[in-house]
């Protein structure tokens, strides 16, 4: 009675294909993560510039405290302060003035192996809105706030 090998080796691929599922979705999630992390670092940034802001002294001092505290953010979170770009808008500075702040960061792609890169990755944006304290002390203009 022989015997053949047939079935010596069923499997195998199976295995193969298995940890190719398991790297390319650890790949995927850590990029997920990457863009969640980011989101969360974009909030914090848009948070601080706001506040930043609204606690200066001057429309001047204002820009860059705005500046200032996003970038402090921002790398607290280990992100790069070149990918990222702060714009806040508003009424001109004084009593009662909303200001807006956004900050975008551009999170990269994790590149996978074997793969062509798809796409140049992925733009966090977060805003957030303050208003200058109508009570506080050291603006010259009188406060005029809707009650």
């Amino acid at each position: 009675m022989t015997r053949d090998q047939h079935g010596q080796v069923a499997g195998l691929e199976a295995v193969v294909f298995g940890m190719l599922i398991f790297v390319f979705g650890t790949l995927l999630v850590a990029n997920a993560w990457g863009v969640i992390d980011a989101k969360l670092a974009v909030t914090s940034a848009a948070r601080q510039a706001a506040r930043g802001y609204v606690e200066s002294s001057t429309a001047v001092a204002a820009d860059a405290a705005a500046a200032a505290a996003a970038r402090d953010a921002l790398e607290g979170y280990g992100r790069e302060w070149a990918r990222a770009d702060v714009d806040v808008t508003g009424t001109p500075f004084g009593r009662c003035a909303r200001v807006m702040a956004t900050v975008r960061y551009r999170v990269p792609v994790v590149v996978v192996p074997f793969v062509a890169r798809a796409g140049t990755g992925f733009t966090v944006r977060a805003d957030h809105s303050e208003i200058v304290d109508p009570y506080r002390s050291g603006l010259g203009d009188e406060a005029r706030c809707a009650p």
